[in-house]
Protein backbone atom coordinates (compact mmCIF):
# COMPACT_ATOMS: atom_id res chain seq x y z
CA UNK A 1 0.00 0.00 0.00
CA UNK A 2 1.45 3.38 -0.98
CA UNK A 3 1.66 5.69 1.97
CA UNK A 4 2.86 9.28 2.30
CA UNK A 5 3.84 11.06 5.42
CA UNK A 6 0.80 11.60 7.63
CA UNK A 7 -1.53 10.15 5.02
CA UNK A 8 -2.95 7.34 7.12
CA UNK A 9 -6.43 8.83 6.99
CA UNK A 10 -6.51 8.62 3.20
CA UNK A 11 -5.95 4.85 3.22
CA UNK A 12 -6.69 3.56 6.71
CA UNK A 13 -8.68 4.81 9.67
CA UNK A 14 -6.19 5.04 12.52
CA UNK A 15 -6.64 5.30 16.25
CA UNK A 16 -8.05 8.61 17.42
CA UNK A 17 -7.68 10.17 20.84
CA UNK A 18 -10.91 10.99 22.65
CA UNK A 19 -12.25 14.44 21.76
CA UNK A 20 -12.04 15.54 25.41
CA UNK A 21 -8.31 14.72 25.45
CA UNK A 22 -7.76 16.56 22.17
CA UNK A 23 -9.49 19.71 23.35
CA UNK A 24 -7.05 19.89 26.29
CA UNK A 25 -4.02 19.27 24.05
CA UNK A 26 -1.67 22.15 23.28
CA UNK A 27 -1.09 22.36 19.53
CA UNK A 28 2.21 23.76 18.33
CA UNK A 29 2.09 27.32 16.95
CA UNK A 30 3.17 28.09 13.39
CA UNK A 31 6.34 29.69 14.77
CA UNK A 32 7.14 26.56 16.80
CA UNK A 33 6.37 24.31 13.83
CA UNK A 34 8.70 26.30 11.60
CA UNK A 35 11.47 26.20 14.19
CA UNK A 36 11.02 22.47 14.78
CA UNK A 37 10.86 21.31 11.14
CA UNK A 38 12.27 23.84 8.64
CA UNK A 39 15.52 22.52 7.19
CA UNK A 40 15.20 19.25 9.12
CA UNK A 41 14.42 15.62 8.46
CA UNK A 42 11.79 13.76 10.49
CA UNK A 43 11.65 10.02 10.83
CA UNK A 44 8.82 8.16 12.44
CA UNK A 45 6.06 5.60 12.18
CA UNK A 46 2.35 5.20 11.64
CA UNK A 47 0.07 3.29 14.02
CA UNK A 48 0.64 0.07 12.06
CA UNK A 49 4.40 0.38 12.63
CA UNK A 50 5.26 1.33 9.03
CA UNK A 51 8.26 3.68 9.04
CA UNK A 52 8.88 6.85 7.05
CA UNK A 53 11.45 9.63 6.59
CA UNK A 54 10.56 13.12 5.35
CA UNK A 55 12.89 16.08 4.78
CA UNK A 56 11.55 19.66 4.96
CA UNK A 57 13.81 22.05 3.06
CA UNK A 58 13.97 25.69 4.11
CA UNK A 59 12.49 26.75 0.75
CA UNK A 60 9.25 24.79 1.35
CA UNK A 61 10.14 21.70 -0.71
CA UNK A 62 9.88 18.25 0.85
CA UNK A 63 11.06 14.73 0.11
CA UNK A 64 9.16 11.72 1.47
CA UNK A 65 10.45 8.15 1.60
CA UNK A 66 9.27 4.83 2.99
CA UNK A 67 10.01 1.18 2.19
CA UNK A 68 7.85 1.31 -0.95
CA UNK A 69 8.45 4.67 -2.59
CA UNK A 70 9.82 8.18 -2.66
CA UNK A 71 7.93 11.35 -3.61
CA UNK A 72 8.38 15.09 -3.51
CA UNK A 73 6.12 18.03 -2.75
CA UNK A 74 5.78 21.18 -0.68
CA UNK A 75 5.30 21.84 3.02
CA UNK A 76 3.74 24.95 4.54
CA UNK A 77 2.09 26.31 7.65
CA UNK A 78 -1.60 27.20 7.33
CA UNK A 79 -3.96 28.36 10.11
CA UNK A 80 -1.96 26.57 12.79
CA UNK A 81 -1.53 23.38 10.77
CA UNK A 82 1.52 21.73 9.22
CA UNK A 83 0.70 20.89 5.60
CA UNK A 84 2.47 18.34 3.40
CA UNK A 85 1.18 18.44 -0.17
CA UNK A 86 2.73 16.07 -2.71
CA UNK A 87 3.41 16.84 -6.39
CA UNK A 88 1.79 13.72 -7.88
CA UNK A 89 0.13 12.08 -4.89
CA UNK A 90 -3.27 13.11 -3.46
CA UNK A 91 -2.57 11.59 -0.04
CA UNK A 92 -1.03 14.62 1.67
CA UNK A 93 -2.84 16.93 4.03
CA UNK A 94 -2.64 19.37 6.92
CA UNK A 95 -2.01 18.30 10.51
CA UNK A 96 -2.17 19.71 13.99
CA UNK A 97 1.03 18.81 15.85
CA UNK A 98 1.47 18.09 19.54
CA UNK A 99 5.00 18.16 20.95
CA UNK A 100 5.03 15.21 23.33
CA UNK A 101 8.59 15.73 24.60
CA UNK A 102 11.87 17.37 23.53
CA UNK A 103 12.16 15.35 20.32
CA UNK A 104 8.83 13.58 19.93
CA UNK A 105 5.92 14.91 17.89
CA UNK A 106 2.46 13.50 17.23
CA UNK A 107 0.61 14.45 14.06
CA UNK A 108 -3.19 14.67 13.87
CA UNK A 109 -4.97 14.90 10.51
CA UNK A 110 -6.98 18.15 10.25
CA UNK A 111 -7.65 18.85 6.55
CA UNK A 112 -6.97 17.38 3.10
CA UNK A 113 -5.88 20.67 1.44
CA UNK A 114 -4.25 23.99 2.33
CA UNK A 115 -7.55 25.78 1.59
CA UNK A 116 -9.51 23.43 3.87
CA UNK A 117 -6.98 24.03 6.66
CA UNK A 118 -8.21 27.63 6.92
CA UNK A 119 -11.46 26.41 8.48
CA UNK A 120 -10.40 23.09 10.05
CA UNK A 121 -11.76 22.59 13.58
CA UNK A 122 -9.19 22.48 16.39
CA UNK A 123 -10.86 19.79 18.47
CA UNK A 124 -11.50 16.80 16.17
CA UNK A 125 -8.33 15.78 14.31
CA UNK A 126 -7.37 12.10 14.09
CA UNK A 127 -4.01 10.70 15.23
CA UNK A 128 -1.91 9.82 12.21
CA UNK A 129 1.78 9.41 13.09
CA UNK A 130 4.57 9.96 15.58
CA UNK A 131 7.99 11.28 14.60
CA UNK A 132 11.24 12.86 15.75
CA UNK A 133 13.98 14.97 14.20
CA UNK A 134 16.53 12.66 12.61
CA UNK A 135 20.09 12.95 13.93
CA UNK A 136 18.91 13.90 17.42
CA UNK A 137 18.06 11.39 20.14
CA UNK A 138 14.39 10.48 19.95
CA UNK A 139 12.48 11.11 23.18
CA UNK A 140 9.42 9.14 22.04
CA UNK A 141 8.46 6.27 24.32
CA UNK A 142 8.83 2.89 22.62
CA UNK A 143 5.73 0.88 21.71
CA UNK A 144 3.30 3.48 22.96
CA UNK A 145 0.03 3.76 21.08
CA UNK A 146 -2.21 6.76 21.02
Amino acid sequence: MARSFFAGLAFTILAAAPVSALSDMAWMSESSLNQAFSGKTVEGHYSDGAKFVERYDGDGRLNYQDDRRETQGRWSLQAGTFCTIYDVDPSGGCYRVHKVSDNCFEFYFAARTVDQAQSAPNDKPSWTARGWVKGEASTCAENVGV
